[in-house]
């Protein structure tokens, strides 16, 4: 039985964030988060770093592919096709017009202005979309190494992304053999609960 109102609600919650992230892609992290995490808790947190990863990994703008995965995975076909919609309908009226809007005033100097703002806004949204995927995709040693040795090729062998994602997933499956063969317990995601004891200790403490 499709749970028509749960997909009314997939489809109202993705319209909402559709016309209220500038920059698109990565900067629409962080209200992805919000929305499907904090306000309707229909993804855990340590799993919206895997989804992304995933709708990064595949052809495709990442804000359409992780809207339609959240929408799958909440309701299946229907709440896919509700994402989908629900993050292009507001996204697709506003380009056509700012397109049509931006024809009369591209050389306005307000308008140059303006834009001289946005563009580190969307910089700091990303940024932070970062430090909160981070947040639960690195928690040992060896995701800290995998980063870092990420950021070194990227950076100064100049790879395409695609490559380092493929190159990531026998990377993880060999990490986790030679660990097993080593009696060294894997860890698949963060120890909230070891963290939240230990803040407690903490804060006992002072």
């Amino acid at each position: 039985m499709i749970n028509w109102r749960l997909v009314f609600d997939i489809f109202i919650s993705f319209l909402k964030i559709g016309p209220i992230t500038f920059g698109g892609g990565y900067a629409m992290i962080p209200v992805f988060e919000r929305e499907v995490v904090t306000n309707r808790k229909w993804v855990k947190e340590q799993d919206i770093s895997d989804l992304f990863a995933v709708a990064q990994s595949i052809p495709g703008a990442i804000a359409i592919n992780s809207a339609t995965f959240i929408g799958y995975r909440l309701a299946g076909v229907p709440g896919a096709l509700a994402a989908l919609f629900g993050v292009l309908i507001p996204t697709f009226l506003i380009v056509i017009s700012l397109g049509i809007f931006y024809l009369f005033v591209q050389d306005n100097p307000k308008v140059t202005a303006a834009f001289q703002g946005i563009r580190p806004a969307i910089v700091a949204l990303i940024a932070y979309a970062g430090y909160k995927i981070g947040k639960t995709a690195i928690y040992d040693k060896t995701t800290t190494a995998t980063v870092i040795g990420t950021i070194f090729i990227l950076y100064f062998l100049n790879l395409h992304p695609v490559l380092i994602i493929l190159f990531g997933i026998p990377l993880g499956i060999l990490t986790v053999k030679v660990k097993d063969r080593m009696g060294i317990a894997t860890r698949l995601e963060k120890d909230h609960h070891n963290t939240a004891v230990l803040k407690n200790k903490l804060e006992l403490k002072k």
